[in-house]
C-alpha cells in the first residue's frame, strides 16, 4: 500500500492577511496612478466664463451672417514638412473672383484632445490674395485648422476645417 501525502500548505489567518492588503494595496496604488494622470492630463473648462460666453454667441452669429453676405472664396493648403514644421497657403478671393488684399490674417492649429498644443500659424500676404504661414513642431495627427481674417478693425472672415497631418 501507498500512503499519499499532502504536500499543500495549509491557509493560514497570516495569508489571507497578507493576500488581503496586497490585493488593496495593488487597487489603490493603480486608482491614485490613474487620478494623477487623468489630472495632468486634461487641462480644464473649454471657456474660463460659460455666462460670458453665452453673451457674445449673438455677436458670433451675427458675424456669421456678414461672413456668408460677403461670400468670399478662402482656399486653404496645409501641409506638414519633413522637419516637422507646417506650411500653410491660403488664397483669398472675392465673390467676383478678385483677390483680398491687405487683410491679416492669422491662424492656429489646436489639437482636439489638449489645448496645451497648439501652435500659431504666423501668415503673411505673399502675393496680391496669397497669404503664407508657418508653424513650428507639429506633430503628425489630427488638428483643427483655425483661420481668421482682420479688417478694418474687425474680424471678416472665420473658419475651423478638421484636418490629418501625416
Amino acid at each position: 500500500m501507498t500512503t499519499k501525502t499532502n504536500s499543500a500548505r495549509p491557509i493560514t489567518g497570516r495569508f489571507v492577511l497578507i493576500t488581503t492588503v496586497c490585493f488593496f494595496s495593488v487597487v489603490i496604488g493603480v486608482n491614485l496612478l490613474m487620478a494623477r494622470l487623468a489630472i495632468a492630463t486634461l487641462p480644464g473648462t473649454e471657456v474660463d466664463s460659460a455666462y460670458s460666453a453665452s453673451l457674445a454667441y449673438e455677436k458670433e452669429i451675427q458675424a456669421a451672417h456678414e461672413q456668408n453676405a460677403r461670400g468670399w472664396k478662402v482656399g486653404i493648403h496645409l501641409e506638414r514638412q519633413p522637419d516637422g514644421n507646417a506650411t500653410l497657403i491660403l488664397d483669398a478671393r472675392d465673390s467676383a473672383g478678385a483677390p483680398l488684399t491687405g487683410l491679416v490674417f492669422s491662424g492656429q492649429l489646436e489639437r482636439p484632445t489638449d489645448r496645451r498644443a497648439d501652435r500659431p500659424l504666423h501668415v503673411v500676404e505673399d502675393n496680391r490674395g496669397s497669404y503664407r504661414g508657418t508653424a513650428q513642431s507639429v506633430a503628425p495627427g489630427q488638428w483643427d485648422l483655425v483661420i481668421q481674417a482682420d479688417g478694418e478693425g474687425k474680424r471678416l472672415f472665420l473658419s475651423h476645417n478638421r484636418v490629418v497631418l501625416n
